[in-house]
């Protein structure tokens, strides 16, 4: 028993020898935030749930409560071919997420410049697991989403606004 708790501490000692650390949620630079985004945004809904969870952050009903606003402006999912087979099948698919975001403050300045960027998965498919494709498909989307929403997030904890704590 005691051999087998020493192999497996060894890896953490190691770990913890080297400096690692696992990546850590430290808020935002802002008191309050109201997300200005579509209605069915399933990045929006991520966003909400993660900023929901953090103590240190108020979100408001209105963009006048807020010390900050994000803008969301666009939220596209695109499923494209990627490969067929030699008789026209499809054997391959390309899911897309484009994400255009901005931060302004209160008064409206820019506190962090637009931006967009993409999140692309690849996806096999074949015609007789059409159902368990079709959840892949879902379940890969809601990966892009949080990795959207971490993004946004951790791009908003790096803003380091004069008077951001208002």
């Amino acid at each position: 028993m005691n051999r087998r708790l020493f192999l497996a501490l060894i890896p953490a000692a190691l770990a913890a020898g080297c400096g690692f650390q696992l990546r850590r949620y430290d808020g935002l630079p802002f008191a309050s935030l109201y997300l200005d985004a579509p209605g069915g945004s399933a990045v929006t809904q991520r966003l909400r749930a993660m900023l929901a969870s953090d103590k240190t952050i108020r979100l408001t009903a209105t963009a006048a409560e807020a010390a900050a606003v994000l803008k969301i402006t666009q939220e596209e999912r695109v499923k494209s071919i990627l490969t067929l087979t030699g008789g026209g099948r499809v054997s391959e698919y390309k899911l897309t997420l484009k994400i255009s975001y901005a931060v302004v403050g209160k008064d409206g300045t820019e506190l962090a410049a637009p931006e967009t960027f993409e999140l692309v998965r690849s996806m096999t498919y074949d015609d007789s697991l059409h159902l368990a494709k079709g959840a892949e498909e879902q379940l890969l989307y809601r990966d892009m989403d949080e990795g959207a929403a971490l993004r946004i997030v951790r791009r908003m904890q790096a803003l380091k606004p004069a008077d951001a704590r208002q």
